[in-house]
């Protein structure tokens, strides 16, 4: 935090004691924020503070926000939330305002309800203290601790032996074990193995977030107790201005952090501009973390340009870039939400992308992907319209496919990088799949990869079952010598008789139901082009 930012934090300390001046001056850093001659102010008479605390709210006017789209009113909206989070206030912008935040080292701590309407926001990428460091981050008052008595977990575990004051989030690593060893350009030598689960006071686990590994050794647990109450972030309409950073893997994020649990954010538009030739990936404006129970509803986002660069393997890759991103995250929702671009416009890159969560949901959303990268524990995708990204995953549970459309090379993608793992069912009904390979003829509805020969860090599995009801096929287009659409892709080119041996097998599905098929070629669905690796699958029509 820079003295911009502490000053700004000094003066709300001072407005909370009426009998205190918190008027600014020199020695107090009066200048909060400048932009060419235009200097302000802040300062709260003893009147002003009574009037703010019994109306209940309190707006970034009061603290000296000149909302005129060219002062940095980044100190006076750190000052605004400081002073409304000691006193329980509500924070509203002017929607007729328009408030320039420049590239300050000022994260702004929210926890209480902030009704940004119809107020702009324009955040200034092009010239950073810290590109990691959030513009605001939705907090909770509660603290984590470490407890020392749960030393081992095991999976599926029912209770912990940890008497709390109410539901929490419990958050543990096993810093011996390696999972998610990823495959191919970006390939790396994994991850701590991590679980993310909710306890209630008397220490049972929701089973709606099992625990899904064994841990014989725990080298860090953190219990957040959840907050009881909902918080709501609503309105804003913010534009980034795009970083000019070289094309590396230096990820921005100066967005909106959520990191406390029971969260509505409702009405947000999210533009992006300045986009060129080169710049750094994001990690997502909306960056939900270590929290449960967030909902994100009727909003609009925007997809950001794809950026080249060399992976981890010396080759060249197409840099993953987000304005969503949700990590160590459960029951996270997004409803009705929609975004800028054209979700099938390939310069874009995928929306959304996750790690370690359980129980997301994608309802009444048109966007350009889902993605889960190191796991997810049951996910829903309903009444909504998926773009050239389509669904990307691996995890376990359930992951339910219902009343959707989905453009994308495969219907659901497993994540080959990953082992193309799903340990659980696929349920897919009442869909429509418009799939983006038909011209070469390849049309497939379970894409992925896996050829044994790679340690993942896990056992790699294929949904143990896949119901497909109603799903309609629009294979229009094909070409002459098209054979019609598989289930599967061929998942391992290598593996056409009894000769090949897998190092870390490769568990196939063992079932699949189908009911109601239809294709716009009249071309019956197939198994798949690998008929010796699928052929112990049970077909069910």
């Amino acid at each position: 935090m820079n003295n911009l930012c502490q000053t700004a934090i000094l003066i709300a300390f001072l407005c909370s004691f009426p009998h205190l001046s918190c008027q600014t001056s020199p020695e107090h850093g009066s200048h909060l924020s400048e932009t060419g001659d235009s200097t302000h102010k802040t300062s709260l008479s003893a009147e002003d503070i009574e009037r703010v605390v019994a109306n209940g709210w309190v707006s970034y006017t009061d603290f000296g926000a000149k909302g005129d789209g060219r002062t940095n009113d980044i100190a006076a909206i750190a000052a605004t939330h400081a002073f409304a989070n000691q006193h329980g206030l509500t924070v509203k912008a002017d929607d007729r305002a328009t408030y320039y935040i420049g590239g300050d080292k000022c994260t702004v701590s929210i926890k209480t309800n902030t009704q940004f309407g119809e107020a702009q926001f324009i955040i200034d990428d092009t010239a950073v203290e810290a590109r990691n460091a959030h513009v605001f981050s939705v907090n909770s008052d509660k603290q984590p601790f470490r407890p020392d008595k749960v030393t081992s977990l095991k999976r599926n575990q029912k209770t912990l032996d940890l008497p709390l004051t109410g539901s929490s989030l419990v958050t543990v690593t096993d810093s011996n074990v390696k999972r998610y060893i990823r495959y191919g350009a970006n390939q790396n030598n994994g991850s701590s193995q991590t679980d993310v689960f909710i306890v209630d006071r008397d220490g049972n686990v929701d089973q709606n977030t099992p625990i899904i590994w064994d841990f014989d050794q725990i080298t860090e647990m953190t219990v957040l107790p959840l907050d009881e109450t909902v918080l709501v972030v609503s309105g804003g309409r913010f534009t980034t201005i795009a970083n000019r950073e070289n094309s590396q893997y230096n990820y921005y994020a100066r967005g909106i952090a959520i990191r406390r649990s029971n969260v509505v954010v409702e009405g947000l538009l999210h533009l992006v501009i300045g986009e060129g030739d080169h710049g750094a990936p994001y990690g997502g404006f909306i960056n939900i973390s270590n929290c449960a129970n967030v909902t994100v509803r009727n909003t609009v986002l925007t997809g950001h340009k794809v950026y080249r660069t060399i992976g981890a393997a010396g080759l060249p890759v197409s840099m993953g870039t987000y304005d969503i991103s949700v990590n160590r995250a459960l029951n996270i929702t997004f409803e009705n939400c929609s975004q800028t671009n054209d979700i099938n416009n390939t310069a874009y890159w995928g929306i959304m992308g996750s790690n370690y969560c359980k129980n997301l949901l994608y309802d009444r959303c048109t966007f350009s992907r889902f993605d889960a990268h190191m796991g997810v524990a049951n996910a829903t995708i309903r009444h909504s319209t998926l773009g050239h990204q389509g669904i990307n995953a691996i995890g376990t549970g359930f992951f339910v496919v219902e009343n959707s459309t989905i453009h994308a090379t495969s219907l659901i993608n497993l994540r080959s990088d990953y082992g193309s793992t799903w340990e659980g069912e696929f349920l897919i009904r009442n869909c429509l799949f418009v799939p983006r390979g038909v011209q070469s003829g390849n049309v497939n509805l379970i894409g992925g990869s896996n050829s044994g020969q790679h340690n993942f860090g896990y056992t790699c599995y294929m949904p143990t079952r896949i119901t497909i009801e109603n799903l309609t096929i629009n294979d229009a287009g094909h070409p002459e010598d098209y054979k019609g659409p598989a289930i599967f892709a061929n998942f391992n080119k290598e593996m056409i008789d009894e000769g090949y041996v897998e190092k870390f097998p490769y568990i196939k599905t063992k079932e699949v139901v189908l009911h109601s098929i239809t294709t716009a070629s009249g071309l019956p669905l197939r198994v798949s082009d690998n008929a010796f690796m699928f052929s112990d699958v049970s077909i069910v029509k």
